[in-house]
């Protein structure tokens, strides 16, 4: 027997058992509801905003309200983010900015101004944190909510307090943002996807295996594209083929990722909403305007991402002792060359010495569009830059 679907009107946040019957609101006439026989009793949620570095210069600029926007900057440059009407033509982030300007001449082009979609990002954080203390921001403008607890204390469901707070967003901050709803975060976030934009997607337990059954398995958290091609020269391509292989067998084929992708492939995924998980990384980066080769002028362009790195790293009262070198080359291939440094730092010259070996070995007369430094294996800012000779004697040279 088919379980009865629940209703929520995402507009005025009626809800009713539903007999489908209709495809408005009976309260407000709205068209904007979603229906699931589990749609009650599902806590866990990815929230994403739509199209957000767009979404807030039209915000802050009304005229460009119909019109196609592109965040982004240079003719070297790519697409940082761009609006849905802009995404008609083509236009995709991570796009080059002369295919973006190919595609759709008329686009408004705008730079990206981090500082304030920063601030608005931590304004949207901040509504989220009124509803549950545990969200775990993914990024700037996305986050997984825990609202487990906060349920079980009172009388509105999950899904009703996410209704609320998505309007809220449109209302106080004035961008959109999608809902994922489920039980668990990697579906959630899968959901979050499904309606964009202003959407509102479920995926209960008892759908999950027949919803994943017939997607590419490089939907599955933790599948990229070697794994995934690896997959596929075994015959995998569809997540149902996992399902009908046991957690022996993966594992034994594809070591420890095997476990996950036994239960992943079926719905399942153990890991918490963790609203302090720290970071991996810290890194920068920048697109030249034309072509580097030269190994003097990649090293004067990575002194100021040094810094940059550096800068955050003391922000985050975090050291790292792994240095990572970004390099793309003109045809975009992409390069990473790492080093594991003797202890953990937090400061720009030894960032930029670990660097400068690693770009000495790569500029053969390769021409880079893009040159990127990170700092990863990250530790307590107190265990950073034990005093050395160089520090004592002052013969190393600062940058």
């Amino acid at each position: 027997m088919t379980e009865p679907l629940t209703s929520l009107c995402r507009n005025c946040l009626a809800s009713h058992d539903d007999d489908l019957s209709g495809e408005r609101c009976g309260k407000c006439g709205s068209p904007r509801i979603v229906r699931h026989s589990e749609l009650h009793d599902l806590t866990i949620a990815h929230i994403d905003c739509d199209a957000f570095y767009a979404s807030v210069e039209k915000r802050d600029n009304p005229s460009l309200a119909d019109k196609p926007v592109i965040i982004g900057g240079g003719q070297r440059g790519v697409v940082a983010a761009a609006c849905y009407v802009a995404r008609l033509y083509g236009i995709r982030s991570a796009m080059p900015m002369f295919k973006a300007k190919q595609a759709c001449p008329d686009a408004v082009v705008i730079r990206p101004n981090m500082a304030k979609y920063k601030a608005v990002g931590e304004q949207i954080r901040d509504l989220m944190r009124e509803v549950t203390p545990l969200v775990q921001p993914l990024s700037i403008d996305e986050a997984f909510l825990d609202l487990t607890d906060i349920v079980a204390e009172g009388n509105n469901s999950a899904a009703m307090r996410l209704a609320a707070l998505v309007l809220r967003i449109e209302q106080k901050i004035g961008v959109n943002a999608s809902i994922g709803l489920s039980y668990n975060k990697f579906l959630a976030k899968i959901a979050s996807d499904l309606d964009k934009p202003r959407g509102f997607a479920v995926i209960g337990r008892a759908e999950a295996c027949d919803f994943l059954a017939d997607k590419p398995v490089g939907m599955l958290w933790g599948v990229g594209r070697s794994l995934a091609g690896k997959l596929r020269r075994n015959g995998i391509t569809k997540i149902g083929q996992l399902q009908r292989i046991e957690e022996q067998e993966l594992v034994a084929k594809y070591g420890v990722i095997g476990s996950r992708l036994y239960h992943f492939a079926r719905g399942n995924d153990t890991r918490k909403v963790e609203p302090n998980s720290q970071t991996k990384s810290i890194s920068a980066e920048t697109t030249f305007e034309s072509d580097i080769s030269d190994a003097c002028a990649l090293l004067e362009r990575i002194v100021p991402l040094c810094h940059t790195v550096a800068r955050r790293l003391e922000n985050k009262d975090l050291a790292g002792q792994g240095v990572t070198v970004k390099l793309k080359q003109s045809d975009f291939r992409l390069l990473t060359r790492s080093r594991r440094l003797a202890n953990p730092t937090q400061q720009a010259e030894a960032i930029y010495r670990a660097a400068k070996w690693l770009i000495e070995r790569e500029a053969d007369g390769r021409t880079f569009r893009l040159i990127g430094v990170g700092v990863d294996d990250l530790t307590d800012a107190s265990d950073a830059d034990p005093p050395d000779l160089f520090a004592a004697t002052g013969t190393e040279p600062a940058i």
